[in-house]
């Protein structure tokens, strides 16, 4: 299961073609309400989760999908849920596409989970 939502949607299913993973990319659409169930079935089907934002890693959304994956799915999970997110460090708007997590850096994570 890959959860991502936004940019981040086209790249978590660009990284999925290119390694050829048959991945579940849920687009979250909104973070307020969450679509919990969604995630809760697919993580439950898959036994595996990478969520991928264009935030910080630390602090950002993506941790708290991952706390609720934990909550909910734990015993359903085969490997650790992953995070891709921007670097931890200040915005670069004038290179912003080496910040944002891109097709390759989602791959490595795709193939990662799936070794999990």
């Amino acid at each position: 299961t890959v959860i991502a939502y936004g940019t981040m949607v086209h790249v978590a299913l660009a990284a999925a073609e290119e390694t050829g993973i048959d991945a579940e990319v849920i687009d979250l659409r909104s973070l307020m309400p969450l679509d919990l169930d969604t995630i809760v079935q697919s993580v439950g089907r898959t036994g595996r989760c990478v969520v991928i934002h264009e935030a910080t890693l630390t602090s950002g959304f993506g941790a708290e999908i991952a706390s609720l994956v934990q909550e909910h799915c734990f015993y359903h999970l085969e490997a650790p849920v992953i995070r891709v997110a921007g670097w931890d460090t200040p915005y670069p708007h004038a290179q912003e596409w080496d910040y944002f997590p891109g097709p390759a850096r989602v791959g490595r994570a795709l193939l990662e989970v799936m070794e999990g």
